[in-house]
């Protein structure tokens, strides 16, 4: 008897609920590692294959851009964080009448830098 599309067979593993196959599946991968047969990754094994994932992900720059703005999205929607992006880039302008550029600030560059962003996020802690 032939099955039609869209419909699942009532038979076998895929049949049983989400926490009969978590059982099996516990078993199996319990028996592997009496037997001795069951891959653990070291600490390299696993960065590489962090990395190896990273590099494939990275590679669609569509998939990139909507982390990127969604991100954005997410950080702008905190005033506080950004009141205090907008502080620490006035004061590397100094007091703003001048008009002259303040410290880390080339004549004719408006805005904020990125380190001056990364340093509102996480003040440098000084020591003497």
């Amino acid at each position: 008897m032939a099955q039609q599309q869209g419909q699942s067979s009532s038979r076998g593993f895929a049949a049983m609920d989400q926490k009969q196959q978590r059982a099996i599946a516990s078993m199996g991968g319990k028996a592997a590692h009496e037997k001795g047969t069951a891959h653990e990754f070291s600490s390299e094994e696993a960065r590489a294959a962090g990395r190896k994932g990273g590099a494939s992900v990275s590679q669609n720059r569509e998939h990139m851009a909507a982390i990127g703005r969604k991100g954005g999205a997410a950080v702008s929607q905190n005033r506080g964080h950004m009141a205090q992006i907008g502080r620490k880039g006035g004061e590397s302008r100094g007091d703003g009448q001048s008009g002259a550029p303040g410290e880390g600030e080339r004549e004719g560059e408006q805005g904020s830098s990125t380190a001056q962003h990364a340093e509102a996020v996480e003040p440098r802690h000084e020591t003497n």
